[in-house]
């Protein structure tokens, strides 16, 4: 799943350790989201959506490999 957490994140001119705190995760967490190699549970999407006062759908995009097997 792609995301915009480190552009969101970086706009805010936070660390990943700034945002981590805000959302009760560790700071590995919060990179291995941005890297795109953990996808956060539900509860950790809306708390991150909530906290970039935005939807989740505005923060994370699905893979394009997964749109064109969607779209089948």
């Amino acid at each position: 799943m792609n995301n915009d957490l480190r552009e969101r994140r970086e706009q805010r001119e936070l660390t990943q350790s700034d945002l981590a705190s805000a959302v009760g995760v560790t700071r590995q967490t919060i990179n291995s989201i941005e890297r795109g190699r953990y996808d956060p549970s539900l509860e950790l999407a809306f708390e991150l959506a909530a906290f970039f006062d935005c939807r989740i759908e505005d923060l994370f995009h699905p893979d394009s490999d997964d749109e064109s097997e969607t779209d089948s």
